[in-house]
């Protein structure tokens, strides 16, 4: 009882305090108020900052748990604009290469004379049971037909084996069943060039004594109104010449200037031109290298010889309408 007693009394003493301090405060309290209010920060200060201490973190805490889905919002805003910015960038950098080889396709053209209808390739298949084939976006619409040249701003691609109204399909020149007639550049030898798959394509040559060397390029012969194929097309450059003594014909394998595995931009030539631009169209030859590459090599890279054909001044290329 005592010590309820005592509890009751320091209690009523504290309120008292508290009204006595609140009533100055309002009043203005003159010194007097300014003294009293100082002795109660003095002695309720402590455990005012105290508390303070305690309630601060939690009241933070639940603030930042009441803006977490506005943070997630601002965190998902950012993310997208990032993404818009990303995508920005590729698309230019697409269609900065885009640019690039249809100047290379169009000066390749203008080096030969070629009448070419640009297109894109959408496809890359084993259809009507070829094992390289592109199906290309132009067709009987757009003037092509059967047995055309196809080529890019490296070199010979391949020809076209059938035709629709707005699509083509093209036999790839690594194809197995592709053989065209080919040149040696300088020398003038002729002979077959045919596709194997991945490993590098072969060169037979009609003279078993031609000279041939790792570096020697090679072009298409052409025909008679330019299908399959057009003069003058850079098909690619002698790595190896395989050893055939006795044998009635030269052998050589060849690597192709053409990247068949990034194959985006082609040109379908429409109509040959009225001059054979022989070797006109080849870019510099490679630098002779003292051993040949193994024909085991994927014909998936173009050689150093392959890039871009030389700069030089070239007729402005005619495309179809």
């Amino acid at each position: 009882m005592r010590d309820n007693r005592r509890t009751r009394v320091v209690l009523a003493l504290l309120l008292l305090t508290a009204f006595t301090l609140i009533t100055l405060d309002i009043r203005g309290g003159g010194s007097a108020g300014s003294g009293l209010r100082g002795f109660g920060q003095r002695v309720f200060g402590p455990v005012e900052r105290a508390a303070g201490a305690v309630v601060r973190p939690i009241g933070d805490f639940l603030d930042g748990l009441t803006n977490i889905s506005s943070n997630a919002a601002k965190i998902a805003a950012l993310e997208a604009a990032n993404q818009r910015l990303q995508q920005q960038v590729d698309s230019t950098d697409s269609d900065r290469r885009r640019v690039e080889e249809l100047d290379q396709l169009l000066h390749v053209a203008g080096l030969g004379r070629y009448r070419i209808v640009p297109a894109q390739v959408v496809g890359l298949s084993s259809a009507q049971g070829f094992a390289w084939t592109a199906t290309v976006d132009a067709g009987t619409r757009d003037g092509v037909r059967a047995e055309m040249t196809v080529l890019n701003g490296a070199g010979l691609v391949g020809r076209v084996i059938s035709v629709g109204p707005s699509t083509c399909t093209v036999l790839l020149l690594i194809d197995p069943k592709f053989d065209v007639g080919a040149r040696m550049a300088g020398s003038g030898e002729i002979g077959n060039v045919q596709g194997h798959g991945r490993a590098p394509v072969e060169l037979e040559l009609y003279n078993a004594q031609a000279e041939v060397v790792s570096g020697d390029q090679v072009v298409t012969l052409g025909l008679n109104g330019g299908r399959p194929f057009v003069p003058g097309v850079p098909i690619g450059v002698v790595t190896q010449v395989k050893p055939t003594p006795g044998a009635l014909s030269r052998t050589a394998y060849l690597q192709p200037y053409v990247s068949f595995t990034t194959l985006d931009l082609v040109g379908i030539v429409i109509q040959p031109p009225r001059v054979n631009p022989r070797d006109s169209v080849l870019p510099p030859a490679p630098t002779p290298s003292a051993t040949g590459s193994s024909p085991g090599s994927t014909p998936g890279s173009t050689p150093s010889a392959g890039s871009t054909p030389s700069a030089g001044s070239s007729p402005n290329p005619t495309t179809s309408p």
